[in-house]
C-alpha cells in the first residue's frame, strides 16, 4: 500500500475541508435590520411627544383624558411607527366633535393656515385684515362710488376679494378646494403682502426668500421685474409670464416651490435642513400629488422627532 508523504497528508486535508466548507450555505447577513427596541424609553418622552405633536398640529396641548388614552395606546403599541401614523392621522384628519375645536380636522387647518401665515404676512391676525384692511378697502369703494370714479372703485373691490380669499384659505384647503399651491398664492397676491413688501423691487426678493429660502439670482431678477413692473413677457423657470398673476403662478407652480416646503417643515420641525436623499425620497411623490400632510406624517414619526433615539 502506497503512503502518502506528509506534504501529499496536508494537500488532501485541505481540499477536503475547502469542499465541505463550500457545500455549506452562507448565512445572510443584513445590516442595521435590528428590530427597534422602545422598553426604555420613558414615560415622560412619550409624554412630551404626544404633547408636541397636537401643539405642532392643531395649536394646543393634550387634555389630561385625551394624554391618557394616546398614551395608553401608544405604549399598548409598543410606540410602533404604525401606531405613530394612526395619532398624526387622527390630528390631521378627525372628524369627531371636539370640544373647544369642533373637531381635530377643523383645528388642524386653522393651524396649518395660520402657520403659513406668520410665515408669509408676518403674522398678522384676521381680525386686523378685516378692520385695518378690509374696512378701510369699503371706505374706498363707497367714497369712490359716490365721486363717480368707478375704475379705482373696481380696484378696491379687487383688491377686498383677494384678502377674503386669504380669510377663507383654512375652510376651502379643509375642503380639498385648493392645493398647497393655491395657499401660497393667496399668500402672495393681497394688500398686506404689498404693504409688507413695498415696491416690485421688495416683492420680488421677498417672494424668492419667502418660498424657496433663498434671494434670486440677477437673471431670476431681472426676469421678474419686467414681468411684474412693465408687464413685459419674459421666461422664467422655463415658463413665459407677462405679469404679476402669471410671475406667482410660475413660482407656486415651480420644483423649487415644494422644494421650499420641505426646507421649511423640516426647519419647524427638526430645526434642521433636510439632507440631499430626503429631499430626493420626498419629491418623487411630493411635486406630484402635493399631499403636505403625508410629508408631515413621514416627520412626526421618526425617532428624531419624537426623541426616541435611545
Amino acid at each position: 500500500m502506497k503512503i502518502l508523504a506528509p506534504f501529499h497528508c496536508f494537500v488532501f486535508l485541505f481540499l477536503v475541508s475547502v469542499l465541505t466548507i463550500s457545500c455549506k450555505k452562507d448565512s445572510e447577513i443584513i445590516p442595521d435590520n435590528d428590530a427597534p427596541y422602545y422598553d426604555g424609553i420613558p414615560t415622560v418622552v412619550v409624554e412630551n411627544y404626544i404633547n408636541r405633536l397636537f401643539i405642532d398640529l392643531i395649536g394646543r396641548e393634550p387634555l389630561n383624558a385625551e394624554m391618557a388614552s394616546e398614551l395608553a395606546a401608544l405604549k399598548a403599541a409598543e410606540l410602533s411607527a404604525s401606531a405613530r401614523w394612526l395619532l398624526i392621522n387622527k390630528l390631521q384628519n378627525g372628524t369627531n366633535f371636539v370640544q373647544g375645536d369642533s373637531s381635530y380636522k377643523h383645528a388642524y387647518y386653522i393651524r396649518f393656515y395660520e402657520l403659513s401665515k406668520a410665515r408669509m404676512l408676518e403674522g398678522v391676525s384676521d381680525y386686523q385684515i378685516n378692520s385695518e384692511f378690509i374696512s378701510i378697502l369699503k371706505n374706498n369703494v363707497y367714497s369712490d362710488s359716490v365721486n363717480g370714479d368707478f375704475f379705482n372703485m373696481e380696484i378696491a373691490k379687487q383688491k377686498i376679494k383677494l384678502l377674503e380669499d386669504v380669510l377663507a384659505i383654512s375652510e376651502y384647503y379643509r375642503l380639498d378646494s385648493i392645493e398647497i399651491q393655491d395657499v401660497y398664492a393667496r399668500l402672495l397676491n393681497n394688500k398686506v403682502y404689498d404693504e409688507i413688501n413695498m415696491n416690485t423691487f421688495n416683492f420680488l426678493r421677498a417672494s424668492f426668500n419667502d418660498l424657496f429660502l433663498r434671494f434670486p439670482t440677477q437673471s431670476e431678477f431681472d426676469k421678474g421685474y419686467e414681468m411684474v413692473e412693465y408687464e413685459s413677457p419674459e421666461t422664467l423657470f422655463g415658463i413665459s409670464g407677462q405679469n404679476k398673476g402669471d410671475y406667482i403662478s410660475i413660482m407656486i407652480n415651480s420644483k423649487e416651490f415644494y422644494e421650499g416646503m420641505l426646507r421649511w417643515l423640516y426647519q419647524t420641525l427638526l430645526a434642521r435642513e433636510p439632507s440631499t436623499s430626503e429631499v430626493y425620497s420626498h419629491m418623487t411623490t411630493f411635486f406630484y400629488d402635493h399631499d403636505i400632510q403625508k410629508v408631515q406624517r413621514a416627520i412626526l414619526q421618526t425617532d428624531e422627532y419624537a426623541n426616541f433615539n435611545y
